[in-house]
């Protein structure tokens, strides 16, 4: 099926769009204050040390106003650098210049918040990506996800489901994938936090930033259940890749490229990657 145009912004991301072919979202992470693409689980708060992969010498509203003049909406723009970082703060002036740059078609995650998630949706988030927040302490936080609903609105939250491998099971892991929860990705779990949320990020931290395939049961759990917008991460480097995901989502799964797109250094031409969505 050809998918609908992306001329609208807010289609990118609603669930009356869920169902009709496989989008691409754009991303822009920032970390150290610097447009990156990094190795996902190399990243670590002391020292602010990361893996990097790649690191641009344009700025994230750059990337932002690429994005919008090819009308590509519903990516994100997260900040890798916690709060206590002494880089957070130019890491937050990146983000908001990007947010800025594009309003209402881009969203925003990293250490999102009641008290800080108007920052980003004033300057022009669509949508605040959370984990951590919600995921205090290993278990879910109804508590603290009902304050963020309060603040936010559910049609102006992402919950980003971020997973790592334990056992042969996927566990949603928070704080820049760091912490282990004892949550795992199922449909259940889906299910119970839909009601909460407009869509789900989800990272597949094991292969995120390594561009060596993705990882196919999260996809597959992914395709199968399918009830609002979500979006896959980690692993993407072939139109083959993109192929698979698109079969095992279901035309479901939306999917993010880092690390394996020209733009980040990759070999997968841009270009190429929006023809090929046109075409699916």
């Amino acid at each position: 099926m050809k998918r609908k145009p992306m001329a609208a912004a807010r289609c990118a991301h609603s669930a009356e769009c869920t169902g009709t072919g496989m989008r691409f979202r754009p991303c822009i992470d920032i970390h150290n204050g610097a447009v990156k693409q990094i190795v996902g689980g190399s990243l670590k708060d002391v020292g602010d040390k990361a893996r990097e992969n790649f690191v641009s010498e344009k700025d994230a509203a750059f990337f932002a106003g690429l994005y919008r003049s090819r009308r590509i909406s519903g990516g994100h723009v997260i900040l890798l650098n916690p709060a206590s970082s002494a880089y957070y703060e130019e890491t937050k002036r990146q983000a908001l210049s990007a947010l800025s740059a594009y309003p209402g078609g881009l969203q925003a995650g990293g250490g999102i918040n009641p008290e800080n998630a108007a920052d980003f949706l004033n300057a022009g988030a669509s949508h605040v990506i959370v984990t951590s927040y919600v995921f205090s302490g290993g278990e879910i936080r109804y508590d603290r996800l009902r304050a963020l609903l309060e603040k936010v609105g559910k049609e102006r939250l992402v919950l980003d489901l971020s997973v790592r491998n334990r056992g042969g099971r996927y566990y949603i892991v928070t704080d820049r994938w760091q912490k282990y929860t004892s949550v795992e990705l199922s449909e259940r779990t889906l299910e119970e936090l839909s009601g909460y949320c407009d869509e789900f990020l989800i990272h597949a931290v094991d292969v995120e930033g390594k561009s060596a395939g993705i990882e196919e049961p999260v996809a597959k759990l992914l395709g199968n259940w399918g009830k609002i917008p979500v979006t896959y991460a980690g692993g993407v480097h072939s139109f083959d890749d993109l192929e698979r995901l698109r079969e095992l989502g279901r035309g479901k799964v939306d999917v993010t490229i880092g690390s394996a797109l020209d733009l980040f250094g990759g070999k997968m031409r841009f270009e190429d990657v929006l023809s090929y969505m046109e075409r699916t």
